[in-house]
């Protein structure tokens, strides 16, 4: 039976004063409300590991408590894995990391704002100050899907001094098979708005229903501003695109800015290499029927892992890229009971 409670008991959600992104160049808020699950027995006294679990891109913290017909919310989710046994007690933090954009790719980026070291830092530092975290590495994870799960593995590579365990669901990867093969979409989408990226973003944000056959071009202006911002200009222009919109020819400068940031590629780095084999725990799935191609880069993902050593788990499952949350209650468990108080 679903319990039609949107939010279980020992939600909260704090505000969190966002120093780190004051002043960004989309003028977006700097203090943001993070919702917080609390575990069951939970009681101001008794210190608990912590998840923080991303959210894809368009979403932001509060997607995970989106109410549906016949779905358990994630909190939902856990509460109920948690009290019967299947789930160690652990706090699940929800970040708020939307940009003007849809999104920030948890990445620092000079067109959006400071959102890794928001994260990794001002974040983390707010929550160990605020709740009864156990504050070290070894009792911290962080998972996330589709640009949470990216968000999630690369995170992971960065900071290996900050999380000890990591879940990425259909992260973005394989750059030159996902993204790239969006690039027609979006061109086609600007040439509707004459070329001009302020256009189309003014027709976009005054729109009460946004047209979904343009939300190619949002998502490509989004990656953009994250993996090749230009700070020399005022946003919405602040970013450039890594093709030229007329002929969609690769513009081979930009692009490898692009690569730069794909996990596939930071994994051939020994130094993200060593991070990964040093967690206590990585888990990673995608659908084999996603419609972004991600379960290739997943797959070319596991195989490059296995051969250089990194122990993970790459499971694949009979479904598309949407509403997949569900998969959440196989790898919370997993990467929780690797951050548990007592090995």
């Amino acid at each position: 039976m679903i319990n039609h409670r949107i939010a279980p008991p020992g939600m909260t959600f704090p505000t969190v004063p966002g120093r780190t992104l004051q002043a960004n160049p989309l003028g977006d808020p700097c203090d943001r409300t993070v919702p917080v699950f609390l575990p069951p027995s939970y009681d101001g006294r008794k210190r608990f590991p912590v998840i923080y679990l991303l959210s894809g891109f368009a979403s932001t913290g509060a997607s995970f408590l989106n109410f549906r017909f016949g779905r358990k919310t994630v909190p939902q989710q856990m509460e109920e894995l948690m009290r019967e046994g299947s789930m160690k007690e652990t706090i699940l933090v929800m970040p708020d990391c939307m940009t003007r954009y849809g999104g920030s790719q948890y990445v620092d980026s000079a067109a959006t704002g400071a959102y890794e070291t928001y994260l990794t830092h001002e974040l983390v530092n707010f929550i160990d100050s605020t709740f009864k975290t156990l504050p070290e590495k070894k009792h911290r994870a962080i998972a996330g899907k589709s640009s949470g799960g990216f968000g999630a593995l690369r995170l992971s590579m960065r900071h290996p001094d900050k999380f000890h365990a990591a879940a990425c669901h259909s992260g973005d990867m394989y750059f030159e098979l996902s993204y790239r093969s969006m690039f027609p979409s979006a061109a086609k989408v600007l040439e509707k708005h004459n070329g001009s990226i302020r256009d189309f973003l003014h027709a976009w944000e005054k729109a009460d229903k946004k047209p979904g056959s343009e939300f190619p071009l949002i998502d490509i202006m989004a990656m953009a501003a994250c993996y090749s911002p230009d700070p020399t200009k005022q946003a919405p222009e602040n970013m450039r695109l890594p093709f030229n919109p007329y002929t969609c020819d690769i513009i081979e400068e930009i692009w490898q800015e692009w690569l730069a940031f794909d996990p596939l590629l930071m994994l051939e780095k020994p130094l993200y290499a060593h991070a990964l084999k040093n967690l206590g725990h990585l888990y990673l799935d995608c659908g084999s029927l996603d419609e972004y191609n991600l379960q290739f880069g997943h797959r070319k993902f596991s195989a490059r892992a296995k051969e250089l050593g990194i122990k993970h788990i790459y499971q694949e499952f009979p479904d598309t890229h949407a509403d997949t949350s569900y998969r959440y209650s196989v790898s919370l468990p997993m990467i929780a009971n690797a951050i548990r108080e007592h090995p």
